[in-house]
């Protein structure tokens, strides 16, 4: 009846967000203190791990102000990066002559979901749009789920959620949503991850639908 999907890493190709946060970031961020790319990384790399999980970590007005970066505005001044994974389109067209609900449920933050819609014009192909932003709590915590059930109600027994992520789909499974399948190549410039835990794809050729 529902379907959900994750935009980084599931519908976009997550090679965007791997350059822009362990290259470009570290590299404006060696520009504004003088020092070294290495350094940059060096200071950066724990910080960004300390954050991961937390809502936080995908808001961009709280690095911005941490950083002292417009991170936004970097989003903007490489997004010719964005890219669509493949046979992402043919799937979303599929799915809006069907008789599911489909749903965009992500982490990204309204800046960054707004500069990638943007570029992409996905927006057009979904019932509605979720960011954990609106709820206040991220994907990766079990209660996400319950805060969605208030603006999007689902049945946990007729719902699937594709997700790139293994800490949300576990934050998924604890919540009883009964289908679920993982991305195994969400960055094209990656080798293909091997997914034990859940069922994975490496494109949506393989769960498209047949009308």
């Amino acid at each position: 009846e529902t379907v959900m999907l994750d935009m980084d890493g599931t519908l976009l190709d997550l090679n965007f967000d791997n350059h822009f946060w362990l290259e470009f970031v570290p590299l404006k961020f060696a520009e504004r203190h003088e020092i070294t790319l290495q350094e940059s990384k060096s200071t950066l790399t724990p910080l960004f791990k300390s954050m991961e999980g937390k809502l936080e970590w995908y808001c961009l007005d709280y690095w911005s102000q941490e950083l002292k970066l417009d991170i936004a505005g970097l989003k903007e001044e490489i997004s010719g990066l964005i890219s669509v994974l493949p046979h992402v389109m043919e799937f979303l067209e599929t799915m809006k002559k069907s008789r599911h609900r489909v749903l965009l449920v992500t982490n990204a933050h309204a800046g960054s979901l707004g500069i990638k819609m943007n570029k992409t014009c996905l927006h057009h192909f979904f019932d509605n749009v979720i960011s954990s932003h609106q709820l206040g709590i991220p994907k990766e915590h079990p209660d996400f789920w319950n805060r969605l059930q208030t603006i999007e109600p689902f049945r946990k027994e007729a719902t699937l959620l594709v997700d790139d992520s293994l800490s949300v789909l576990g934050s998924a499974r604890s919540y009883g949503i009964a289908h679920l399948v993982s991305v195994s190549m969400p960055d094209s410039k990656q080798a293909k991850r091997d997914i034990v835990d859940y069922p994975a794809i490496q494109d949506f050729r393989e769960i498209m639908p047949v009308l």
